[in-house]
């Protein structure tokens, strides 16, 4: 069999590949100059996916997978697959696993990291001590502190980070109520759980709500001017999901009204349909939503952490041990639901 590895792969990763399958498994991947060496065009894998027949990858870039007309399986070294053509895989019987569950204590770390700031205003407060400044008055709306003990989290989406999210807020001795598809599914650390259709009764009973959930066609988008509005003007709202999960507009109103104390997201919106087209990482707000003084952001940013490079190689290559030994594999994605 033949597996590509779809980045500029170092000598120590291909060899950590070889040596976790079968003798006699061809691994290659890309060589020579590179911009991102998590990065590849289709130039540089066309003559490598041509005859493979796993695929390893942080991206695929367009035309891949009409070339490899012997591709079985995609190890995808991501936990969202929202990127993919689902269509297409299915059509072609492509089996799809991810990596979900590599990036999540890194990914949890960042939301508590959000909360922390965006409750005890650290930006602003470490902004004004450079400058000198003090913070005045004190006790006032604008200068005091928001709480995390004893107040109540909301995380929509409760799998592998939702989970560890809601694991960390019970160190500050918060409340934490979760929002999933199968509420009969109980979660360790998770005081009640309720089903996507008592959504808004949660949110209405939130200080701070974490979404968690992956961005499916069902999901775009859901979390609108009706959920905001069920929230309290005094509650935060962190995604550490996708940011089109979100919409803008709403969004944006609500935090320079008042109508939201503060907002926090490592994820932003990408725009297809629009002119200037952007592409998915690194676009920020349209309107502006990112400079905000209630508004703390980081750029895709939460799993480039320590540790998590080499997690993902073990889970992809893990995924590719299990197809190739016949095995059920278990970050098997559903190509229908889209996770």
């Amino acid at each position: 069999m033949k597996v590509a590895c779809l980045w500029h792969a170092t000598d120590e990763e291909l060899e950590y590949v070889k040596g976790a399958l079968p003798p006699g498994t061809s691994v290659v991947a890309p060589r020579g100059d590179y911009f991102s060496r998590f990065e590849t065009n289709f130039d540089e894998v066309k003559d490598l996916v041509v005859d493979a027949d796993i695929i390893i990858c942080y991206t695929l870039p367009r035309g891949t997978v009409e070339i490899a007309e012997k591709l079985k399986f995609i190890s995808w070294l991501h936990a969202g697959i929202n990127e993919m053509d689902l269509a297409l895989l299915k059509s072609r019987e492509i089996k799809v696993a991810n990596i979900r569950g590599s990036n999540a204590v890194a990914v949890a770390e960042q939301a508590m990291m959000f909360m922390l700031s965006l409750a005890k205003m650290t930006v602003l407060k470490h902004n004004l001590a450079t400058s000198g400044q003090q913070v005045f008055p004190w006790w006032e709306d604008g200068t005091r502190a928001a709480m995390l003990d004893g107040r109540t989290l909301g995380i929509i989406g409760v799998g592998n980070i939702g989970a560890r999210v809601a694991k960390r807020a019970k160190a500050f001795n918060m409340q934490v109520l979760g929002v999933r598809r199968n509420k009969n599914v109980t979660v360790d650390h998770v005081d009640s759980m309720y089903g996507v259709e008592e959504l808004h009764s949660v949110l209405a009973q939130c200080d701070y709500v974490v979404l968690a959930m992956p961005l499916t066609s069902d999901t775009e988008k859901f979390f609108g001017k009706a959920e905001i509005d069920a929230m309290k003007p005094s509650a935060f709202l962190i995604n550490i999901a996708r940011g089109t999960l979100v919409s803008e507009k709403p969004l944006y109103e609500a935090l320079i009204s008042g109508r939201l104390r503060g907002f926090a997201a490592d994820v932003w919106w990408w725009y297809e349909n629009a002119m200037p087209a952007t592409c998915y990482n690194g676009t920020m707000s349209r309107l502006g939503v990112h400079k905000l003084p209630n508004v703390l952001c980081s750029g895709d940013q939460a799993s480039n952490a320590d540790d998590v490079r080499e997690r993902n190689l073990a889970y992809g290559t893990k995924n590719v041990i299990e197809f190739m030994s016949g095995q059920p594999v278990e970050n098997e994605v559903s190509l229908d639901l889209g996770y």
